[in-house]
């Protein structure tokens, strides 16, 4: 199971709720059945607008990605999704990562929810998972904003190594807030209590999967039609800015934007966000 106790997903579910209570907007909740786990989605904005599903990264929930992108929802109609086996409200399933099942039950909601003409934004995990349903069917997509995605490219692992992954595990054993606090100096260019009461509780109560990310090959990127707007962090150590964005420019023939977040970690700051999401809503406009 994802969660390791029952009481360690209430306490997850708890700060879910908070954090969605804190962002003071108008919104509906609902599970969807789907065949790889029930899914839980946040709909916020006019019915009337057009569609945008948002996908969050590892260790996140909706309520989080929705505050990066608290705009959005002027111009469309927005589907934050609870990605499966993740801290948040969707079933524990874990999918495999080399085949294309997150791509395929990303494609199962958007049918479900009964979406045409998607416009797709992923933020890390959530850009390998839409990419993944780009390989699947992008039939009802129409264009792709990826923000610091997996899948791309990887970063040096024993970089990772040292300077993530041994101070999470540090962290794991013995709970001390220092080795967390080193972790997300690394991943995040800022970072307020809720995110790090948040993360020290993911990675306390939580099964995390900590295998080998793949990357897409070049005969899957180059089948994609779907316009793909990508913006890459420089100091990102786990997938880094200037050699993501040389690939994707070998390997996407449907690349229409790269943007460089100079400065930014992994995690980009308020300000980053804030100019992802002028793009977004400029670009997309209808």
């Amino acid at each position: 199971m994802f969660f390791k106790s029952k009481e360690g997903k209430e306490k997850i579910i708890t700060l879910y709720n908070h954090k969605l209570k804190e962002l003071n907007i108008e919104y509906s909740e609902k599970l969807v059945e789907t065949k790889f786990g029930v899914t839980n989605v946040i709909t916020t904005g006019d019915a009337q607008n057009p569609p945008l599903v948002l996908i969050h990264g590892t260790g996140g929930c909706a309520p989080q990605i929705l505050d990066s992108f608290p705009n959005l929802a002027s111009k469309y109609c927005v589907y934050a999704i609870d990605v499966l086996a993740q801290p948040n409200k969707s079933a524990e399933n874990r999918l495999d990562m080399k085949s294309l099942d997150y791509g395929k039950w990303l494609i199962e909601m958007i049918i479900k929810l009964r979406l045409k003409n998607v416009t797709l934004v992923g933020f890390s995990f959530g850009g390998f998972i839409s990419l993944k349903a780009l390989e699947f069917n992008e039939t009802p997509i129409r264009h792709v904003f990826l923000i610091a995605p997996v899948y791309i490219v990887n970063g040096n692992p024993l970089v990772g190594l040292f300077k993530m992954f041994m101070p999470l595990k540090k962290f794991i054993n013995t709970n001390n807030q220092k080795h967390i606090k080193k972790v997300m100096g690394v991943l995040l260019s800022e970072y307020d209590d809720f995110a790090l009461t948040y993360m020290s509780n993911t990675f306390k109560h939580c099964n995390m999967d900590f295998s080998p990310l793949p990357v897409i090959t070049k005969d899957s990127a180059k089948n994609i039609k779907t316009p793909i707007s990508i913006f890459a962090a420089e100091k990102d150590i786990l997938f880094p800015g200037k050699k993501m964005i040389k690939r994707a420019k070998n390997i996407f023939p449907s690349l229409e934007v790269v943007d460089l977040l100079e400065g930014s970690k992994h995690v980009p700051n308020t300000n980053n966000f804030r100019t992802i999401e002028d793009k977004i809503i400029n670009k997309t406009r209808i």
